[in-house]
Parts: structure tokens; C-alpha cells; sequence
């Protein structure tokens, strides 16, 4: 009888398929490149065919390759979830609640619902990580966040809506867009600087971008808001990040002929939703409680 395949041959032929390559597998297992290649050479021979192939410079999943390491997501994935069941069973409670939260949402709201979770007195620690566009996504498809808000659910995931984000196109009081003293249309805007946030994942999309003449690009919304304060371009941004701004006239709402506003859905996301454990369950009714508190969403309480 052959010896079953260990779990971490599975997991470095998943990473190179994830990643994009040897390399930046290696790099994301916290690992040496060869230590990855010879993984995955002992799961080939294992198994007595090829699951990758070059294409140039890339290795790319054989036909056979596909359908082997599609089920090994799943099997890492049910053992992830006994792992963290048993853990869970042992200590009662969560040691480790990891949340990658969209810069989309709200950091004074987040601060509210954390601060409600601290009152409980429970030893869960929380990590925070603070992500845009496909950078929350890929937070939850590599099982490194148990929570997330984000404004697309990936695929093999379901997501709750949780609330609406409303969008307002702003500039600093001084802007020149500000003096034009008649709706501003599409060209306008694309003869002064826009600034755009960049996406934290690794497709790198700058989010909002109308190509426009000229650009800034910051890594998170804080900064953008700073420069576009500081009069340093226009930008769309959630009114619910820009309320103290909009209330001190630091920035004020562009009279765009059409486009003024966007809206986006936010999305609660459970990495493991049949494995719920307390706490994360607690810190989810807090969400959701706080949420429609404020009046931002409709929706009810889980």
C-alpha cells in the first residue's frame, strides 16, 4: 500500500498555481524555492504523472492537474477546518479572530463595534487587516481572515449584504474645478489630477480611475483624503469616510453635470460559516447590530 501524500506537497502545488509561480509560492510559504520545487517533484512522482507543465517562463496546471488540485483545495480546506475545530473544542473560545476589512468601510465604525467587543472582557485577540479591492479577496481565499467586509463576494463563498456605501465626488474648496461656476462634465475632469487608491491585492487595480490626465495613487484611502484636502486633486470617496471633512468645509462636493454619485454594496463574509465559533459569532451581531444603529442598512440582526 502506497504512502498517503503528506498535506504540504499538496499545499506548495496549490501555492505555485495561487501565486503564480515557484517563486512567489516559496515566498508566500515562507519557504526556499527549491524546498517548493522538490515538494512538488515528490508529489509527481507520488502520484506517477505531471500536474504542471511550461508555458514559457510559467508553470501551468496538465488537464489532469486541474481536476487533482481541485480537489486538494478541498481536502486542505476540510483539514483546515477540523484543525480549527479541534482547537476550538480544546480551548472553548477563539484565541485568534483575523478580520480584513475594506477600506470602503468605515474606521470610526469598525472602532465602535471593536470597543463593544472589548466590553465582553474575552481573550480573544483581534487582528485587523486594512485592504482594497482584491486584497480582501484573496485574505479570505487563502484562509488568512476568518471575518471580512468586502464589496465582492469571491467565488465558493456566500456573502450577508451588509450595508450600502454611497460615493460623492469632492475637491478642496480652493480646486480650480470649484471656480468653473457651471456643471462640471467629463472633460473637465479629466484635465485635472484624480486621485485613485490603489488595490492592496495582486491584480493592482487603481480603483475609480477615469483616465484622466494625470493621477496620484496612494495605498489607502487615509492618505487620499490628506492630499485631497490638501488640494491636491479630486476623488471619489464614501461619504461616511469623508463626514468630518464634508462638515468642516474642507472638502466640498463637485456640481458634476451627471455622476455626483456611485454606491457599492458592502458584503460579511465567513471564511468557515459551519465551523462558527463563539466569538467570531459575537463580534458578527455586534457588526450588524452597530451597523443598522446608525441607520446605514435596513437590514436585521442575524
Amino acid at each position: 500500500m502506497k504512502e498517503p501524500i503528506p498535506l504540504p506537497q499538496w499545499q506548495a502545488a496549490l501555492s505555485v498555481v495561487d501565486c503564480g509561480g515557484f517563486a512567489q509560492a516559496a515566498e508566500s510559504l515562507g519557504k526556499s524555492q527549491s524546498s517548493v520545487s522538490y515538494a512538488v517533484q515528490r508529489l509527481e512522482d507520488q502520484l506517477g504523472m505531471r500536474i504542471f507543465r511550461q508555458q514559457g517562463r510559467r508553470a501551468v496546471p496538465t488537464a489532469n492537474g486541474l481536476i487533482l488540485l481541485q480537489r486538494a483545495r478541498h481536502l486542505l480546506a476540510q483539514a483546515d477546518a477540523l484543525e480549527s475545530a479541534a482547537r476550538e473544542l480544546a480551548q472553548g473560545r477563539e484565541s485568534v479572530l483575523r478580520l480584513a476589512i475594506d477600506g470602503l468601510f468605515p474606521g470610526w465604525l469598525l472602532l465602535q463595534v471593536l470597543t463593544q467587543f472589548d466590553q465582553l472582557q474575552l481573550t480573544t485577540r483581534i487582528e485587523v487587516l486594512e485592504s482594497v479591492l482584491s486584497g480582501t479577496d484573496e485574505a479570505l481565499m487563502r484562509r488568512e481572515a476568518d471575518l471580512v467586509i468586502t464589496p465582492r463576494v469571491p467565488q465558493g463563498f456566500t456573502g450577508e449584504p451588509l450595508m450600502q456605501v454611497r460615493f460623492v465626488a469632492v475637491a478642496a474648496p480652493e480646486h480650480p474645478l470649484h471656480t468653473l461656476q457651471r456643471p462640471i462634465d467629463w472633460a473637465d475632469l479629466r484635465r485635472h489630477r484624480q486621485l485613485v487608491v490603489r488595490d492592496s491585492g495582486s491584480r493592482r487595480d487603481d480603483a475609480g480611475w477615469l483616465d484622466a490626465e494625470q493621477r496620484w495613487t496612494f495605498s489607502h484611502p487615509d492618505r487620499s483624503v490628506q492630499a485631497a484636502c490638501a488640494g491636491l486633486g479630486f476623488a471619489w470617496y464614501p461619504e461616511l469616510l469623508i463626514r468630518e471633512p464634508l462638515a468642516q468645509g474642507r472638502l466640498i462636493p463637485l456640481p458634476l453635470a451627471e455622476g455626483r454619485h456611485r454606491h457599492a454594496m458592502l458584503y460579511r463574509v465567513l471564511a468557515r460559516p459551519d465551523t462558527l465559533g463563539p466569538s467570531c459569532r459575537q463580534l458578527v451581531e455586534l457588526l450588524h447590530t452597530q451597523v443598522a444603529q446608525q441607520g446605514l442598512s435596513g437590514l436585521p440582526a442575524p
